[in-house]
């Protein structure tokens, strides 16, 4: 792979888990669940969740060939697979809402209010940092070779810090943008979503027309 290549990979997947994981708008969930708590609590919320969730998403990147391979699942069938969860992640988004994929349940809120810090593991870190699109998307990318998991993982850790920021300055944030300037980057970023969905699903097509079987 050129240097032109890897600069276009790089920023294909930049875009991918900034679309998918959207530190904006997990910004409002991350208040909710914080709220009441001291700044080092919320640091350390956002800190572990962030890790959680990094973790998870190494996993999968490192041993995504090998539960290819377990399962007898093509790259072909991947690139559908994740475009349509990508997709209707993204729809739902453009209709104003948050992905119920990334969406906290009632139950786990209500967990969360016994130990400050639970929160971090879920749902911060699961299912809204680390969910079904961000785990799809990363292991897309993944089965491209070494090259491409260097660059994913790479591209994740600076969306990992621009979430970080946004969690650190959630207050401000919020106040600056207001209720219906979240629901705005909420629809463009699902806009984003769907259009990579698209893309990842017409890829899987060809692949597979060109490879068949």
């Amino acid at each position: 792979m050129d240097a032109t290549a890897a600069l276009g990979l790089a920023g294909t997947t930049l875009a991918s888990y900034f679309a998918i994981m959207n530190p904006i708008s997990s910004t409002p969930v991350f208040i909710s669940l914080t709220e009441g708590d001291d700044a080092v609590t919320k640091r350390l919320v956002a800190v572990r969740s962030l890790a959680v969730a990094f973790g998870i998403i190494v996993a999968v990147s490192l041993a995504g060939n090998l539960i290819f391979k377990l399962f007898g699942i093509s790259l072909a069938t991947l690139r559908i697979t994740g475009g349509i969860v990508l997709f209707i992640i993204g729809y739902q988004m453009l209709q104003g809402a948050s992905s119920h994929s990334h969406k906290p349940s009632d139950a786990d809120v209500a967990d969360s209010k016994d130990a400050q810090l639970s929160v971090a593991v879920s749902p911060l870190g699961v299912p809204m940092l680390a969910g079904p699109g961000t785990i799809a998307t990363a292991m897309t990318f993944a089965a491209g070779g070494w090259l491409h998991i260097a660059i994913s993982l790479a591209s994740f850790t600076v969306i990992c810090g621009v979430t970080y920021c946004c969690f650190h300055y959630s207050d401000r944030l919020v106040a600056f943008l207001g209720r219906n300037g979240m629901n705005v980057v909420t629809r463009l970023m699902g806009l984003v979503v769907a259009s990579i969905g698209v893309g990842m699903l017409l890829a899987g097509l060809d692949h597979r027309a060109a490879v068949p079987g």
